[in-house]
């Protein structure tokens, strides 16, 4: 039987959210039309093509961890085991994830210091 785009997105990925122990239905906020959009959307983009799943998976968790999306990074961490990352592939995915937050962090002081006309060292 062949699986509609829904159950191929939550095959790829079906987030968990927060710390509560109550159970909490993904996307029940959203429009069933923007669902079902945003479900096609997400079985295209992990698709094969140009990077194959592997790296899409590690892309995905550095991204999960910028967005602080729990579920995301723990069905991305999952995922990418299952096709074969190393733990020094995940490790290093990760560090660059805290590079560019840190770096992000730098970038927004800079621009402060700069709007405000501050030379503080």
């Amino acid at each position: 039987m062949k699986k509609n785009s829904k159950e191929r997105a939550e095959e790829i990925s079906t987030p968990s959210h927060g710390e509560s122990n109550k159970k909490v239905e993904s996307y029940s906020m959203l429009d069933p039309k923007m669902k079902r959009i945003y479900f096609e959307f997400y079985v295209e983009t992990y698709k094969a093509s140009t990077l194959d799943r592997k790296t899409k998976e590690l892309i995905a968790i550095s991204a999960s961890l910028i967005s602080k999306c729990q579920g995301c990074l723990e069905g991305h961490i999952k995922k990418a085991i299952k096709l074969g990352a190393t733990k020094e592939e995940i490790s290093e995915t990760i560090a660059i994830a805290m590079g560019v937050n840190a770096a992000a962090v730098v970038d927004l002081t800079d621009i402060a210091a700069a709007n405000l006309d501050l030379k503080h060292l």
